[in-house]
């Protein structure tokens, strides 16, 4: 098994199903291979830097995954063939994963999400507190 990141773009019009469907069917061909999903993150709409098959914003998915060059093959073939993607790239991060390394992959995604968690509520903490400090008092 190697591990790759996936990046793929779609059409801003694709209904929420669809995006399900297309991130479902790249997840059941890499486990089908016998791979690991070891992140899946939905990171939105965004504007594309330069017009793509005439759109100006798309639909990011990134995937971080263990799986065999095949897998691999696989998910871009369809990619090529889904008129709903119109951009993805697919980058190999390690060449050699055991069951070890994965289950360490998946514990620093899951201890980097409840940190950005943490951060995000302390965030709001912060903003929320509209208290006037007790120093600057008028005597």
């Amino acid at each position: 098994m190697r591990r790759y990141e996936t990046i793929f773009i779609l059409r801003p019009n694709c209904s929420e199903e669809e995006i399900t469907r297309i991130t479902d069917s790249t997840t059941q061909i890499i486990e089908a291979a016998e791979g690991t999903v070891i992140e899946l993150n939905r990171w939105g709409m965004k504007k594309l830097a330069y017009l793509i098959k005439k759109e100006a914003m798309g639909f990011y998915v990134f995937c971080d995954y263990t799986a065999t060059p095949a897998a691999v093959s696989e998910v871009e073939r369809r990619f090529r063939i889904d008129d709903a993607v119109l951009k993805y790239m697919t980058v190999k991060i390690d060449g050699a994963m055991n069951a070890e390394k994965i289950a360490l992959a998946i514990a620093a995604v899951s201890v980097k999400a409840t940190a950005s968690e943490d951060t995000d509520e302390n965030t709001a903490a912060e903003e929320g507190d509209d208290t006037p400090d007790e120093d600057n008092s008028d005597n």
